[in-house]
């Protein structure tokens, strides 16, 4: 994992949840906390001030809390450029995305 000198968002926790929300699209604390190996208060506290600042969105899912990037953010196509360059060094958290299951598993199908 490349660790990252500066932290253009406010906070590493912040920017490296960006990161995987431009990578994942959507995704919940739990699974963002997993995927960065990181303290899930911490994403949760990231996520908060994120959604404050107006960058991410999150909508209720059942009793999950579901972010995106904010689709009304005014600088939105800009922020996921800028993040599609920053994630370009981060081949570890490429390779955790990418193993993700995203789906349920069919019922009674073996593990």
């Amino acid at each position: 994992m490349v660790i990252m000198n500066s932290s253009p968002f406010g906070g590493g926790t912040r920017t490296r949840v960006l990161l995987a929300l431009s990578l994942l699209v959507e995704s919940y604390p739990r699974e963002l906390a997993r995927v960065l190996d990181a303290p899930l208060s911490g994403v949760q506290r990231a996520l908060q001030s994120l959604e404050v600042d107006g960058i991410a969105a999150g909508r209720s899912v059942g009793r999950t809390r579901v972010f995106q990037l904010d689709p009304r953010y005014f600088a939105r196509d800009a922020l996921k450029q800028f993040l599609r360059r920053l994630v370009e060094p981060e081949l570890e958290l490429q390779r955790r995305v990418a193993a993700l299951r995203r789906r349920p598993r069919r019922t009674g199908k073996p593990l």
